[in-house]
């Protein structure tokens, strides 16, 4: 296929992209023009085996195939109402699959809706781990602080690492920081948070932040009484948790957050050194 043809298909594929409220969509009747099909009816064909295709994919058809209808003008030039289907970027590749391959649109976006869809899977794992890596740091703040406000009552660091640690056994049904290392393959010398997932992570500053508040509401003093402060706290974070069908000790573990943080660093300096466009 010739590079000016394939500079002119992407252009219409581009141009022919609605944005609602931010998310994006195809019309059907405009898809079947571009991609070369000049009957109405034998570009339905290919809609209905897409749907099947989404299906058997284990998504919703109605979450990327959605019946409308659009104003066409006839030859009187006149304008009537004619069923149309507003889709998905998804389901315009799950289409170009189902096409006709001999058309030369069709092989087209069948590669162009293929890459253009790993592009938006890529974009939204980015979001998750950059999610991931805040919700890390946000912990580690909430940690600091908490042991801040210990260490003026006479809890040394010593005193701060058992007191984590039976948070963690309340948190996790009974698993210490050391036993869930274990369990999750952790090394020794890490962080038992760097490889907890993103909930989990989320779970455990909201219990710091708890005890932060409560040991300085209730005015605590003692190791003991602080410590129960923190374990009360961490087992209504594990009740709360349950109650929605999450036992935290069962979750897998998660990358390396450490290793994440590079990845996404690394990243972030290649876009920099990119020419723009």
């Amino acid at each position: 296929m010739k590079k000016e043809v394939i500079l002119e298909l992407f252009g219409k594929f581009e141009q022919a992209c609605y944005n609602y409220e931010g998310i994006e969509f195809w019309s059907a009747r405009e898809l079947q023009e571009i991609l070369g099909y000049q009957r109405w009816e034998n570009f339905t064909n290919a809609v209905s085996k897409a749907k099947k295709a989404c299906e058997n994919a284990g998504s919703k058809i109605s979450d990327h195939f959605r019946d409308t209808t659009k104003m066409v003008t006839i030859g009187s030039g006149g304008q009537r109402e004619v069923e149309d289907t507003a889709l998905t970027r998804y389901a315009c590749y799950l289409i170009a699959q189902n096409g006709d391959p001999t058309k030369p649109p069709i092989a087209f976006a069948q590669t162009y809706f293929a890459v253009q869809t790993r592009k938006q899977e890529i974009i939204e794992q980015r979001l998750i781990d950059v999610e991931r890596v805040n919700a890390r740091d946000k912990l580690t703040k909430s940690e600091k602080k908490l042991s801040a406000i210990l260490y003026e009552r006479g809890v040394d660091s010593a005193g701060f690492a058992i007191i984590r640690s039976k948070g963690d056994e309340a948190l996790f049904g009974g698993f210490n920081t050391n036993d869930m290392k274990k369990k999750l393959g952790v090394p020794t010398a890490k962080p038992l948070a760097d490889f907890l997932p993103t909930l989990t992570i989320k779970a455990k500053d909201f219990a710091n932040e708890l005890t932060s508040h409560n040991v300085i509401e209730k005015d605590l003093n003692q190791q003991n009484a602080i410590s129960k402060e923190h374990i009360d706290n961490n087992k209504a974070v594990r009740d709360i948790l349950l109650q929605r069908g999450v036992k935290p000790e069962a979750l897998p573990p998660a990358e390396d957050v450490k290793k994440l943080e590079r990845r996404l660093d690394s990243d972030n300096k290649k876009a920099s050194k990119s020419p723009k466009p």
